[in-house]
């Protein structure tokens, strides 16, 4: 498996199928900004809410091939595994990515286990093996990795347009840059948050 995080904004993504699993799939890719269609003869009360707002596009019928053109990447939400293998296939050709859901066979890419904190995203895979497993991981890496990252990151982030916007000379730059983005630094700042808030 080649690791990637891939920018969606603005990019068709296809969600064929509208059930409680559909729906956690749609919400990734409405967080990641994609534009959404999604085919299925019905759906669940809360992908028709996002249907009413306009934050997605609902075709209210069977999937049919040309679904997928002009389509970024597709994920087979559908309860039949026929159908689904049948996207898969259909992708394929259309050199489309697809996640088929709960069939790695029929996968082109899999949904991590995400912790988000922010900007920064740590993302684990199991190849599809053991989806609880990464679940597990998951949960330990929130407890490791607390909300006080998002805000150190976004910083990190500043300090970095900073630099690089500055005349300095590019080994210096990579030394400080990592020099800020140490444990040590981490814990002094830390430390430098509390003494505020007290």
């Amino acid at each position: 498996m080649f690791p990637i995080f891939l920018k969606l904004e603005g990019r068709r993504a296809l969600v064929v199928g509208a059930g409680t699993i559909a729906e956690g799939k749609i919400r990734g890719l409405l967080q990641a900004g994609a534009s959404i269609e999604v085919v299925a003869p019905s759906a669940v009360p809360q992908i028709q809410g996002w249907f009413g707002q306009g934050a997605l596009n609902w075709k209210a019928r069977a999937f049919e091939p040309r679904d997928l053109d002009q389509v970024s990447i597709v994920v087979a939400a559908t309860p039949s595994r026929e159908v689904n293998t049948q996207i898969f296939r259909e992708a394929r050709l259309r050199n489309v990515l697809c996640n088929s859901v709960d069939d790695p066979e029929n996968c082109d890419f899999y949904y991590p286990a995400v912790v988000q904190r922010g900007d920064l995203q740590i993302a684990i895979s199991t190849n599809g093996r053991s989806p609880a497993l990464a679940q597990r991981l998951r949960q330990e890496l929130e407890e490791q990795f607390g909300s006080e990252y998002e805000s150190w990151v976004a910083e990190l982030g500043e300090v970095r347009n900073q630099l690089f916007a500055a005349d300095l000379d590019a080994e210096a730059r990579r030394k400080l840059l990592h020099e800020l983005a140490s444990r040590e630094a981490f814990n002094n700042r830390n430390t430098v948050q509390r003494g505020r808030s007290n």
